[in-house]
């Protein structure tokens, strides 16, 4: 987590009794209420927050069906409105895939401000201020959060009247109670107003206590770094088929055969062949460097390339670019005069000179490397907030590929004898790639349509492109289409029909997706494929990928109880981002959903509800500093109960309890790749099925 965690054991109950509540309860946004006098019978009431670093509040202005919009609304007596409230702060932009759309918020700090008047400027006024907001971070989303602040504004020559103050010493330590809940300390003479009885089952399950998990399996660490090495192989792969375009193939033997038998020292040939791999490898993570420099200049700005609706639509035209160039319409070259001036460089010899052979290849084998080197610059930008070092890794993979085929080459220089000869083959590899190209081509634009919202893109028109272009590789593969660095009667290998068998394969994956069902359909391309929401088949009715869970805990333990099943718990809330991925890119698993719909009774507790609780259940809790806490709704309450139970107010979090309330095993929380969850959830069905 990247908050701060608030390092205390203290107590709090609805009713006043005691609870613990411990280091997981997060505070990320500070909040400070002034009132300033503006002149001529006109105030400002100013609100302004301040975030701790990596967590952001939604503007107002988020679209609908998205995350939750900031609300702030300024009351009070003798008070009138002048206008509207106005948001101060920077705004950022970011397309959401699990929304399907563009959020709006700010980062680090916010402000808002409403202009009011006194409608009476002989007498004083109390203003109210209420905000209704929600903070997340790339992993978990808080509640959403009601505060309000109250101020007593007095103009000058007006007497200000006396307040009461009746409070009994039984509220004065409630109050000290409420620090317990938020970590502030209460100062002054803070309150519990209003305060509603509720019946105590509905804050706080006497059976719940997550220090005493019957059991401590499935809730290893998870592994933060894993995309860093996906890149790494991706990079790798992308190296070695490098390595079998007509730029660079011919280029091996000749290389390999200058270091180890263009020297009189075999011994030095083939440390400086070594050296060589070496070169290579340092010239293509250095790529990397001028991304680093540009990220440490502006954070934001990979995130805001890959949220831009018209750089998305030039990433898709530089990589139908890229595709003609691979199908041999033209090429695409660096100019001459930088490979002359680097292949001049190599007379200084030495370890110089071996560096600048190196960026001589490099160079020269661009109009091969180039497409790919982008393909790995566009995924890298639009797949992850920290571009930068996924990038490194990526070009690091690229690097080693090579780096160990001219490295081993040189040791065994014998090998080379086995390598395949040139030939047509290796515009076949051009021409697969270029196929590649296209589709890929296709995830810039649906990207666009989406961050646009034009949506014309489904899922299910995005499917049958990739089947055109996948129908259109297994044709040429199978020798019915030419392009022209094609021979005119091309010999089909062995090779070329096992791929083009795969091709067929691919494409009967591909109609999967074309066919409604209540599971999703072709996982594998989870995050590449438009969201599910995006689709000709989509209805809300559905559900959650066909499933209907409970929205009450108390519901779902008496059907837990009835049918013999542990329960699972989902904190989650209708502008959670992290909760529909969740769902989407995790629970649609073909070995994660059979547990869900199976052996468990799922309950998801919207913290964002935004229903209404009956009058007598409504309260409000004074915090202090004149923030006072309003629960009132639905999503108040599983809030509470989420805190005051798990010790815990972020969403998604995930709680495995036996039908009479004990907790299985350890929570989890935030966004976590599969294996992980599985783990997690299969740790639980299993103990509860061998200890019923």
């Amino acid at each position: 987590m990247r908050s701060n965690a608030i390092l205390r054991i203290l107590t709090f109950t609805f009713l006043l009794l005691f609870v613990g509540i411990s280091a997981q309860i997060k505070n990320p946004v500070k909040f400070k209420f002034t009132v300033n006098e503006l002149g001529n019978n006109q105030y400002e009431a100013v609100l302004n927050a301040t975030l701790e670093s990596g967590w952001h509040i939604y503007s107002r202005d988020i679209p609908e069906d998205t995350g939750i919009p900031t609300e702030y609304v300024v009351s009070g007596k003798n008070i009138e409105l002048i206008g509207k409230f106005q948001e101060v702060g920077k705004k950022h932009e970011e397309f959401s895939e699990a929304f399907g759309g563009t959020i709006i918020y700010y980062s680090s700090s916010a402000g808002f401000k409403q202009k009011f008047k006194l409608k009476d400027p002989t007498k004083a006024g109390d203003v109210v201020a209420e905000i209704t907001y929600q903070t997340c971070d790339d992993r978990v989303c808080l509640a959403p959060n009601t505060l309000e602040f109250n101020k007593k504004i007095t103009p000058t020559g007006v007497t200000e009247e006396a307040v009461t103050d009746d409070k009994t010493e039984a509220t004065k330590d409630s109050a000290k109670v409420v620090e317990t809940l938020t970590g502030n300390p209460v100062k002054g003479d803070s309150t519990i107003v209003e305060t509603a009885k509720l019946d105590p089952k509905q804050l706080k399950v006497a059976s719940i206590d997550i220090s005493k998990p019957l059991t401590d399996c499935g809730t290893g660490s998870s592994k933060i770094d894993e995309n860093y090495w996906t890149y790494l192989l991706l990079g790798f792969i992308g190296g070695l088929i490098a390595l079998l375009t007509p730029c660079v193939f011919p280029m091996i033997p000749l290389t390999v055969s200058f270091f180890t038998k263009g020297n009189k020292n075999p011994a030095k040939g083939k440390r400086d062949a070594l050296v060589y791999g070496f070169f290579i490898l340092l010239i293509f993570v250095l790529l990397s460097l001028p991304f680093h420099l540009i990220d440490g200049i502006a954070g934001n700005i990979f995130n805001e390339i890959s949220t831009n609706v018209w750089l998305n639509i030039v990433f898709f035209i530089i990589f139908i670019f890229f595709a003609g160039s691979f199908f041999g319409y033209y090429d695409i070259t660096l100019p001459s005069s930088i490979a002359n001036k680097s292949s001049k460089a190599e007379e200084a010899g030495g370890m110089i000179g071996i560096f600048f052979m190196a960026l001589t290849l490099v160079i020269v084998s661009f109009s091969c490397t180039g497409p790919i080197l982008g393909s790995l610059l566009g995924s890298a930008i639009t797949g992850s907030a920290n571009v930068p070092m996924l990038l490194t890794f990526a070009l690091a993979g690229f690097g080693l590929a090579w780096a160990i085929v001219f490295g081993l080459l040189a040791l065994f220089p014998q090998a080379l004898q086995s390598l395949p000869k040139s030939g047509g083959w290796m515009n076949t590899v051009k021409v697969v790639l270029g196929f590649v190209e296209l589709a890929l081509a296709l995830k810039f634009l649906s990207k666009a349509d989406l961050v646009s919202k034009t949506f014309l893109i489904k899922r299910e028109l995005f499917i049958a492109i990739w089947i055109v272009v996948a129908i259109g590789l297994v044709i040429y593969l199978f020798g019915l289409i030419r392009f022209p660095h094609d021979d005119k009667k091309p010999k089909i290998s062995i090779t070329r029909k096992i791929i083009g068998v795969l091709g067929i394969g691919f494409v009967i994956y591909l109609i999967q997706g074309l066919i409604p069902a209540e599971r999703p359909k072709l996982s594998l391309l989870s995050g590449i494929l438009p969201p599910l929401n995006v689709s000709y088949f989509h209805d809300e009715k559905d559900g959650i990928l066909g499933m209907h869970p409970e929205h009450d805990f108390f519901n779902a333990i008496e059907l837990a109880k009835k049918e013999n099943k542990p329960i699972l718990i989902d904190f989650t809330g209708y502008g959670c981002e992290n909760c529909r991925k969740m769902e989407e890119f995790v629970w649609s698993e073909p070995d994660i959903l059979p547990i869900l719909q199976n052996d468990v009774v799922l309950a998801s507790l919207y913290v964002d509800d935004k229903e209404e609780l009956p009058e007598d259940q409504k309260t409000k809790i004074d915090l202090g500093d004149g923030q006072v806490k309003k629960v009132k709704t639905i999503g108040d309450r599983w809030s509470l109960f989420q805190t005051a139970n798990f010790n815990n107010n972020s969403q998604p979090h995930y709680v495995l309890l036996t039908p009479d309330g004990k907790v299985i095993n350890t929570p989890v929380s935030g966004y976590m790749e599969k294996e992980k969850f599985k783990k997690f959830l299969e740790c639980g069905v299993n103990y509860f099925k061998n200890n019923k």
